[in-house]
């Protein structure tokens, strides 16, 4: 077949870019097969914040504004992560190259106290999944009125982490089947329920306890009626990503800055030896 449209092709005088069009198109290629490469989406997901690293949840104030240099430097775009659910769910939707979102989990006090500064000062968006039993009532915790409070300024969305943050493991090993499906209802249910009327709101996003899941407690949350739910797995979503077990990095503050460069795939951001160094 090739050797019959050759010597018509060579036949003529045609730029070397045209004969490679038309072997391209006799071998079936089509223009119209290609697509721009589909971003992978980072979502990143913290605990505490404070000056000091007090536990192994915690990252000092100091290591999140290295992170937040990481991403600025290599390029990342701060999204919403209601934009994030969008674009896996609508094939139309679109998203900024290199789209990261950050999400906080438990609904601690230093949201309040250290993060919220830092989110008015930078302008980024933050998800955060609260479980209701503790707010107000644990010493560590955040209060309704502060929800409310980071809602209004319009960078926060508040999203579920169950209604005390069991162990479903641990729970589905000492219920009978139909006990368990029942007291993972109440989690799912309750939650939503309760922060939906103290904050407003659609809840509709699920943040599993531990990260842990597996595909009953999917079926349970989308009978729910949760439309994304987020695990602990350390890597970037794309859309072939189980929208109720997406990905997150969890973020510690062992993750400085080249560190955290690294484990996003990204070059060392460390400074070049000067000349003569011996490092």
């Amino acid at each position: 077949m090739y050797r019959n449209i050759l010597p018509w092709i060579e036949g003529r005088v045609v730029p070397r870019l045209l004969l490679c069009a038309a072997l391209l198109c006799a071998c079936g290629f089509s223009w119209g097969a290609a697509h721009p490469t589909e971003p992978l989406v980072t979502i990143l997901v913290y605990h505490r914040f404070s000056d000091t690293a007090d536990d192994s949840m915690t990252v000092r104030m100091s290591t999140f504004d290295s992170q937040l240099g990481v991403l600025r430097s290599h390029g990342y775009h701060f999204v919403t992560l209601r934009a994030v659910v969008d674009w896996l769910r609508n094939p139309d939707a679109t998203l900024p190259d290199k789209p990261v979102a950050i999400t906080v989990d438990d609904g601690h006090r230093s949201v309040f106290d250290k993060l919220l500064p830092v989110m008015l000062r930078e302008h980024f968006p933050v998800t955060l999944f609260v479980y209701p039993s503790a707010i107000s009532n644990a010493a560590y915790a955040l209060t309704w009125e502060q929800l409310r409070t980071l809602k209004q300024t319009g960078l926060v969305e508040i999203q579920s982490h169950t209604y005390w943050h069991p162990n479903f493991k641990i729970e589905r090993r000492r219920l009978s089947p139909a006990d368990f499906r029942q007291f993972v209802h109440l989690q799912l249910d309750k939650s939503r329920r309760r922060i939906e009327s103290q904050t407003g709101g659609t809840v509709d996003m699920l943040a599993w306890p531990f990260g842990l899941y597996d595909d009953e407690l999917i079926t349970l949350a989308a009978d729910e009626g949760y439309i994304a739910a987020f695990s602990l797995e350390a890597k970037k979503a794309d859309r072939h990503a189980r929208l109720l077990a997406l990905p997150r990095y969890l973020m510690i503050d062992a993750y400085g800055a080249n560190t955290f460069a690294r484990l996003l795939g990204e070059p060392d951001t460390r400074p070049l030896p000067t000349v003569g160094s011996t490092r």
